[in-house]
């Protein structure tokens, strides 16, 4: 991916035109080639995660997620790479805090063009979507409002609480220069 992207409208159609995807769950959706935002119960699948060829999971909930294995599920073969952000889902919570790392975190799995990678929080709606932003922001230049457009073009129940978008804007402020505020 090139990070001059112009539009947010460039990339492939949402999941439910994606036959590797509709076929498997309605739960998940494909924000961007490779990267995925769901729920708590596609996190936790491992035939779904098996059939997506999912590599990484970031987390973006407290308290524990069982993340298959090939030692919990014997049938499941894929070494999966997981990280978790201890987060509520209050406008309250410190999301900005955990920004820097979440984008490390996408960006040094992508940058595997083997790797596919799946952001969840409880019901794939707020915290997920706020970390899937941050790394948009980050990576193409958009604004909270880009980036939050676009995911939610991608998948219609993302709606980051009014916290969270605050946060996206600091973050885009902390990017400095122009990225995370200049518009398109």
């Amino acid at each position: 991916m090139s990070a001059s992207l112009r539009s947010p409208n460039c990339f492939s159609p949402s999941y439910a035109s994606s036959p590797s995807i509709s076929n498997a769950r309605p739960d998940i959706s494909e924000i961007l080639p490779r990267l995925y935002i769901s729920d708590l119960t596609v996190a936790e699948d491992p035939k779904i995660l098996s059939h997506l060829g999912i590599t990484h999971v970031l987390s973006a909930m407290r308290g524990y997620v069982a993340i298959p294995s090939s030692s919990s599920h014997p049938s499941f073969s894929l070494p999966l790479t997981h990280a978790q952000i201890p987060l509520e889902d209050s406008p309250f919570s410190e999301l900005a805090a955990h920004l820097p790392t979440s984008t490390q975190f996408l960006r040094d799995a992508l940058r595997d063009p083997n790797s596919k990678v799946l952001v969840h929080c409880l019901q794939g709606v707020s915290r997920s979507a706020s970390v899937v932003a941050a790394y948009l922001m980050a990576t193409y230049g958009w604004t909270p409002a880009q980036a939050v457009g676009y995911i939610k073009s991608k998948r219609s129940v993302a709606e980051p609480n009014f916290g969270f978008i605050s946060q996206l804007q600091e973050y885009a402020d902390s990017l400095g220069g122009s990225r995370g505020t200049r518009k398109r």
